[in-house]
């Protein structure tokens, strides 16, 4: 798709997204997804081939702590702030049918 794309994409694309637009909406959208492509062929110009991969821009280290071993919490700890209980379990709403 050669940083073009025409009306009837956007409708389909619009169908897919369960989306109702007005001739107008499809217009405008037609001509800023066109403009979209256009810089990404314009992006796919570029030599990346000497670049490096990186997964973040900047360079993290492990923000985790270390894993060590503590007691756990009480069982009235653990259901002090619960809604709503029975017995020693959290009470939540069905969500699932019969």
């Amino acid at each position: 798709m050669k940083g073009t794309i025409d009306r009837q994409q956007v409708r389909y694309i619009a169908h897919l997204a369960r989306l109702e637009l007005s001739e107008e909406e499809e217009e405008k959208f037609t001509r800023q997804l066109g403009e979209i492509l256009a810089w990404v062929d314009k992006l796919k110009e570029l030599d990346t081939s000497k670049l490096l991969f990186t997964a973040h821009v900047l360079p993290l280290t492990n923000v985790f702590r270390e894993d060590e071993l503590r007691e756990s919490l009480s069982e009235r700890e653990a259901l002090l702030n619960a809604p709503r209980k029975k017995r020693s379990h959290f009470q939540v709403p069905k969500v699932l049918g019969d």
